[in-house]
């Protein structure tokens, strides 16, 4: 079977996803990207471009697969003549509705904010089939849409909602796991170590997670702190804040390039409190997990189906206040090796091992299902 899949915004996450299912799927799968810079002009003109770009290349497809950063309307629209009667197909790594808008984006004032998930909605009303790479993605999104659609003036087609409800599927993200294992090292630090891998961006809500420990530190507990995660030049002020006042505690700071340099510090690190404000999935928090480092997450968000569900009263905190009091618990508590396969265990089914042969089942099952209703 031959799949194309377009990806706008080729970076991050986005690009581990879409090389990992080219080499590991059983399929012959052709990218077709773009840069991943310049996220909304991506969501605009990355179409163009793409559309041209696959009018111009000696490759014919039984399906295309894209991602949500693509205007599928205008893809389609400008590529009929090679694009007809070929099965589509859109893979949610996020979407705009729901995704929390940093109150400094000028969009906001201004009500553009709306016009992306706008693109969000007709591309899903477009494609023949819909995943989400979680649960909680997949139904905050449909729940979303009524009260997206209802702001508009007139002809809000609300019954479209149930078009895209009844081609929509959960498939998780697939990861490449188990090279985790190669690099593999026992953690020498006897002090609890804490984790942060994120970007560092404001919907991962990075004040709440360092006030959190400058107040732990003024209290007098011991513990590292490794941070890790691209930055940018919106970056949050507290970042540099805190070199100055938990310098004393950091362990490591910056952005690894290398893997192996990742993989090590995720090794070494024994805590992992999360303060996120939107994860869809949540890739950085899973290999955390994978790395057996000891989480304590938001019950929100799609982190519940990260863990088994007799450890969600020990593993998830429900405000501030909690989290600040269970983290310190846990410091209090801690004891060398801080570490339990459990997680490792349960979040291995996102290994490409596992994922790729049901994304391969999933794809063909796509086309066949497109034969018979057309």
């Amino acid at each position: 079977m031959k799949i194309l899949l377009v990806e706008p915004f080729f970076a991050g996450s986005h690009q581990k996803w879409a090389e990992g299912f080219q080499q590991y799927s059983q399929h012959e799968i052709r990218l077709l990207t773009l840069k991943g810079r310049h996220w909304k002009w991506r969501m605009y003109g990355g179409a163009v471009s793409l559309a041209k770009a696959y009018m111009d290349i000696p490759f014919q497809p039984d399906l295309i697969l894209v991602t949500d950063m693509l205007d599928l309307t205008t893809f389609l629209a400008l590529t009929r003549t090679k694009s007809y009667n070929i099965p589509t197909a859109v893979y949610f790594h996020e979407n705009q509705i729901t995704y929390p808008w940093s109150p400094k984006d000028p969009d906001v004032p201004l009500k553009r904010d709306n016009q992306y998930g706008f693109l969000n909605y007709t591309t899903a009303l477009a494609a023949d089939f819909v995943f989400f790479n979680s649960e909680y993605h997949k139904n905050s999104f449909l729940k979303a849409l009524p009260n997206f659609l209802n702001q508009f003036p007139d002809r809000k087609e609300v019954d479209n909602i149930e078009k895209i409800i009844a081609k929509s599927e959960v498939l998780y993200l697939g990861m490449d796991l188990i090279k985790y294992n190669k690099h593999y090292i026992q953690s020498t630090n006897d002090e609890p170590t804490i984790l942060w891998n994120h970007r560092w961006e404001y919907d991962k809500n990075p004040e709440l997670f360092f006030e959190t420990l400058i107040r732990l530190k003024q209290e007098n507990l011991k513990f590292k702190l490794i941070i890790l995660g691209e930055s940018y030049k919106s970056s949050p002020s507290i970042f540099k804040e805190v070199s100055q006042q938990l310098s004393d505690r950091i362990f490591y700071t910056g952005f690894t390039k290398k893997f192996e340099e990742y993989a090590h510090y995720l090794w070494q690190a024994h805590i992992l409190p999360v303060t996120s404000n939107q994860d869809f999935f949540g890739g950085s928090v899973v290999e955390a997990l994978y790395c057996n480092v000891y989480p304590l997450l938001p019950k929100r968000l799609a982190f519940p189906e990260h863990i088994p569900t007799q450890f969600h009263d020990t593993h998830y905190y429900h405000s501030d206040e909690d989290f600040y009091q269970k983290l310190k618990k846990i410091i209090l508590k801690f004891q060398q090796p801080h570490k339990l396969q459990i997680f490792q265990n349960f979040v291995a089914k996102y290994d490409w091992s596992t994922l790729a042969p049901e994304y391969d089942k999933v794809m063909e099952n796509v086309w066949k299902k497109y034969q018979i209703i057309s």
